[in-house]
């Protein structure tokens, strides 16, 4: 696992929205998905839900697992910088 992966909705915003010249507002319509809603995603304040993940893979963006994965990398980097309780 990386140490500090970036967040998968910066991915899909540099690699896919910006790279394919696409509007925030189009991608969000072709996912079925508001604008805000997808915009909160590209600026990496809300995860990418499993419900995206699939609508991703439906339009070709890569797998549904891929998705998943790279959010949970983010997720658990993320969780490893916060202090945690000791188990004992």
């Amino acid at each position: 696992m990386m140490k500090n992966p970036p967040h998968p909705g910066e991915l899909l915003r540099e690699n896919v929205v910006t790279a394919l010249g696409l509007s925030v507002t189009e991608v969000a319509k072709r996912l079925g998905m508001s604008r805000v809603a997808f915009s909160r995603v590209l600026n990496c304040k809300v995860a990418i839900s499993p419900d995206l993940a699939i609508r991703l893979k439906q339009a070709g963006v890569s797998t549904a697992r891929v998705w998943s994965a790279m959010q949970a990398n983010y997720d658990l980097a993320q969780a490893m910088k916060r202090p945690q309780p000791v188990v004992r």
